[in-house]
């Protein structure tokens, strides 16, 4: 019989990618998706514990699937819940305690066995815990993947050994593992025959891919992506989260090499002071960094860039937060996202002394939002006049509107035929808007790389 999923996904891509991979798990078991929670016969929370108070929002919606739940079983129905993710595989028996109608707790490394939860939850009638952290990969033990629109993230490698301070992924995603490349390529080629034309490849930090390849070696991500990009149909190729300790040379000569990766790089940073940076653990500089960067460009000179700051970071100074922004100003970035440091429970960082008050991260975050805005800003008006490749893979808000993404992951909005949905264009930049920029369609000739519009 179908039964209806409906999955509320926190955080990062690496979620959303896992989210899909668990709805593929279940649907054999008939179920399809669901619009809404409220039309649904399971529910599953995807969380994640990096952002503050993760896991009171994730407590949050279980007050309020409580009720859904209470409601449906009056009507004659029932609801499983489940919670997966970060936030489970951290305070699993604390979910457990707080909220005993939750059905499944599970972590981001047992999900290829949810089927079997879904089924010993049904049998027992009672609650099922499973955050281990098994011996084989999860990625063996799930189905053939199915393609959502031409563009699809492709997970390569998990976990992180890097130990930040401030981070629980090392304890949520445990230790890093990469896929054999024989397994991603797979995994592409089957995606690209559904009419994927982008992959984003994805990892805690992605650039540590280390595959076995076919050969017995070991590959590098650059060497991955050099395979990738020859596979019958694939345009595009991103990648992300990158640490900056992992990016090698063979890496920067694929920015170089390889046309369809696309020159645009999320490439966190953290902090502009050295002192910030080593009780970070960051195992970086401020100046290796922009001495990475300025390899990076003399490799691809078009390239852009993003990245992520914490301020307020203990014992974080006047000083420090100054060489941060000079940072910013210095280097440059397409977009980058800021957070206000948080506490989370196990983490060296938890335990520092010289915690920031709240009113100065509140400042400096203010400070950050505002020169980062305007460099985002400045990008986007310099591409009024460029042509480049947009893939448009969804409708627009209006009659005859499609929407795409640029290659530097931009929002780009085009009248053009709906023949056109799911195929990369060409188009010229008209205008730029804080978040979006309009587009028309460029003349056939030409190639597919960024250039002034005639």
């Amino acid at each position: 019989m179908a039964k209806k999923l409906f999955i509320k996904t926190y955080g990062c891509q690496m979620n959303v990618y896992d989210s899909a991979r668990m709805a593929d798990v279940l649907a054999p078991l008939g179920y399809t998706a669901a619009a809404a929670a409220e039309d649904a016969d399971m529910v599953i929370l995807n969380t994640c514990h990096v952002r503050e108070h993760a896991a009171e929002k994730v407590f949050s919606e279980l007050g309020r699937l409580r009720q859904l739940k209470q409601a449906k079983a009056a009507a004659g129905s029932g609801l499983v819940i489940a919670v997966a993710g970060c936030v489970a595989q951290a305070e699993g028996d604390e979910i457990l305690a707080r909220a005993p109608f939750v059905d499944i707790v599970l972590g981001p490394q047992t999900y290829h066995r949810l089927a079997e939860m879904v089924a010993r939850a049904s049998r027992a009638g009672g609650r099922v815990l499973d955050t281990e952290f098994p011996i084989e990969p999860k990625f063996d033990h799930l189905p053939a993947p199915r393609a959502d629109g031409p563009a699809a993230f492709l997970s390569v490698q998990e976990g992180c050994d890097k130990f930040c301070t401030f981070c629980v992924v090392p304890y949520t995603r445990g230790g890093e593992y990469s896929r054999p490349a024989a397994a991603i390529l797979d995994e592409a080629g089957r995606l690209a025959e559904q009419g994927v034309r982008e992959f984003t490849l994805l990892g805690q930090n992605v650039n540590a891919y280390h595959g076995a390849g076919a050969d017995g070696g070991s590959w590098g991500l650059g060497r991955l992506i050099r395979a990738l990009a020859r596979l019958p149909g694939v345009e595009r190729i991103r990648y992300t989260t990158s640490h900056p300790r992992d990016m090698d040379d063979d890496l920067i000569a694929a920015h170089r090499d390889v046309p369809g990766l696309m020159p645009f790089l999320h490439l966190p940073v953290q902090s502009g002071s050295d002192r910030i940076l080593t009780a970070m653990n960051r195992q970086h500089g401020a100046d290796d960094y922009r001495r990475l960067v300025d390899r990076l460009r003399a490799a691809r000179p078009d390239l852009a860039l993003s990245s992520d700051f914490i301020v307020g970071f203990p014992g974080e100074t006047d000083t420090d937060f100054e060489a941060t922004r000079r940072l910013i100003g210095q280097v440059g970035f397409a977009q980058a996202y800021s957070f206000k440091y948080s506490s989370r429970p196990g983490t060296p960082a938890a335990a520092l002394p010289e915690q920031v008050p709240e009113a100065v991260k509140d400042q400096r975050l203010a400070l950050l939002h505002g020169l980062i805005g305007e460099q985002a800003q400045a990008f986007n008006a310099a591409c009024v006049g460029r042509s480049f490749p947009v893939l448009l893979d969804r409708p627009g808000r209006h009659p005859g509107q499609l929407l795409g993404r640029s290659p530097y992951m931009q929002s780009v909005f085009v009248t053009a035929p709906e023949a056109m949905l799911n195929t990369v264009q060409t188009l010229c930049v008209a205008a730029a808007y804080t978040n979006s920029l309009a587009a028309v369609i460029a003349p056939a000739e030409g190639d597919k790389e960024a250039r002034a519009c005639a």
